[in-house]
C-alpha cells in the first residue's frame, strides 16, 4: 500500500511539472507574440524565457501591460462585464 501511495505521489508530481512547463510555454509564447518577435530573435527569447532567464523581465512587462490596459479601460469609461472582457482581451495581447 505504501508503494502505491508513493507511486501516486510521483505521478501527481510529474503531472504538475508538465502543467507548470506548459504554463511557462504559453506565457513565453504570449510575451514573444506581444513583442512581435520572429525567426532567430524569437528562438533566442523563447530559450531564455523557458529557462527562466526572462522571468523578472516578464513580470515587469506584465505589470506594465496591466497598467496600460487599466489606463485604457478607464479612458473608455468601461465598467462591470465590459471592463472585465476588455481587460481579458488586452492582457492576453489580442487586438480587437
Amino acid at each position: 500500500m505504501l508503494i502505491g501511495l508513493m507511486a501516486g505521489t510521483l505521478l501527481a508530481t510529474a503531472a504538475w511539472a508538465e502543467t507548470a512547463q506548459q504554463a511557462r510555454m504559453k506565457s513565453c509564447n504570449t510575451e514573444a507574440s506581444g513583442k512581435d518577435l520572429k525567426g532567430d530573435a524569437r528562438k533566442a527569447f523563447m530559450k531564455s524565457c523557458l529557462s527562466g532567464g526572462a522571468q523578472a523581465d516578464g513580470r515587469a512587462a506584465q505589470q506594465q501591460r496591466m497598467k496600460d490596459c487599466n489606463a485604457e479601460a478607464s479612458s473608455k469609461a468601461l465598467k462591470g462585464d465590459a471592463r472585465k472582457a476588455f481587460m481579458k482581451s488586452c492582457l492576453s495581447g489580442k487586438k480587437d
